[in-house]
């Protein structure tokens, strides 16, 4: 009897040893935009960076995978996600009702508000409607805050860009009076020479649930609950064990979780 158990136990160990080795050799496709700084953005020398990199990252750690990454225009992201092209896309994606049609998502993993900043001499004062009646606003198309603009201020026109980046070139320019975007990536832009020379801060923007939700999730085919569930489960993991703090840190004054 005592052969046979510890045969039994080697067994078992052998069977555990297995299990982990094929944990470690699984690898996670993380799809990202790469041009959305702070979250993501790539290097000159081609790397990517940013807070939602580090935190892709501290997830396939705790959860025991290889995370391959893979750069991706925004406005093809969902479609691409569904081709099978990555199986995640970790890129300041909100979960929203109409998101949630097409693909599923992990628990949120920040949640800031969205903002307006203007020209110096736009004369705009406010982020209401009528503070923004005549005036052209810039918008990066496919987002939480194209939709919020396109539905708030009727009386503006709304133009929208590609990516982020086109949006403050020509918001520098002066070829837009406002822009609508998330506040960190304002306040990044305001806080470059170019932002500083042009433009200021008017504001946040109050979120509205329906249109902004609950905060950015990492999205993944329509039914695959398993690994969106592998995801939500790592990010409680990396918030309790202080990872989510070191890389928050990094990049804020502030926890970008949110409330809870």
């Amino acid at each position: 009897m005592r052969i046979l158990t510890s045969i039994a136990l080697g067994a078992t160990a052998a069977m555990i040893a297995i299990g982990a080795a094929q944990a470690q050799d699984r690898t996670i496709k993380m799809g990202t935009e790469g041009a959305y700084p702070p979250f993501n953005s790539v290097t000159a020398d081609g790397k990517l960076q940013g807070f939602d990199i580090d935190i892709g990252n501290a997830l396939c750690e705790q959860m025991k995978v290889k995370c391959e990454w893979v750069t991706q225009d925004w406005d093809g992201a969902i479609p691409a996600l569904q081709a099978g092209k990555f199986d995640a896309f970790i890129a300041s994606m909100s979960i929203t009702p109409e998101r949630l049609k097409q693909v599923d998502f992990s628990a949120k993993y920040y949640n800031t508000p969205p903002s307006i900043a203007a020209l110096k001499d736009s004369g705009i004062t406010g982020v209401t409607k009528e503070a923004l009646a005549g005036k052209t606003i810039g918008v990066q198309s496919g987002t939480t805050h194209f939709n919020y603009s396109e539905k708030t201020y009727t009386d503006s026109t709304i133009k929208p860009y590609p990516t982020a980046d086109e949006m403050h070139a020509d918001f520098a320019n002066g070829r837009v009076d406002a822009i609508n975007d998330d506040i960190i990536v304002t306040q990044g832009f305001l806080d470059t020479d170019a932002g500083k020379a042009c433009c200021v801060l008017v504001g946040p923007v109050t979120p509205v649930v329906e249109i902004h939700g609950p905060g950015a999730g990492i999205a993944v085919r329509k039914g695959d609950t398993k690994l969106a569930d592998e995801f939500s489960a790592a990010i409680k993991a990396i918030r309790e064990n202080g990872k989510y703090k070191e890389i928050n840190d990094k990049y804020f004054t502030f926890d970008a979780y949110g409330g809870e």
